[in-house]
């Protein structure tokens, strides 16, 4: 059980996926704090035009999806990192992955 845990704990690749969580937890907070100002200027715009802007409406849509992409990743339901680190707006094709559960032991 220790070395289980001693083994785990030194894994590389565990500590660079923590460490993108944080940055990734971050980028999520300031892109929330834009999708406010995004909501704003569509409420704005529709009650000065009547009609929603095609252009917010398409940058809300695409933040929403990066912002979903984060969400997969910090809730380790993909391995693929979000932009910059990969293509944006890649989450339409995003499957969530198998989790494999560990064999539990007699």
């Amino acid at each position: 059980m220790d070395e289980d845990i001693n083994t785990n704990l030194k894994q590389l690749s565990t500590w660079k996926r923590i460490f993108f969580m944080l940055i990734f937890s971050v980028i999520g907070e300031l892109i929330r704090l834009l999708l406010w100002a995004v909501i704003a200027l569509q409420v704005a715009s529709t009650l000065l035009t009547g009609k929603p802007n095609q252009n917010i409406l398409n940058f809300g849509r695409s933040l929403s999806l990066y912002t979903y992409h984060i969400l997969l990743f910090l809730t380790f339901s993909t391995e693929i990192i979000p932009f910059p680190f990969s293509d944006w707006n890649q989450t339409i094709g995003l499957q969530p992955t198998e989790i494999e559960q560990p064999a539990e032991k007699e």
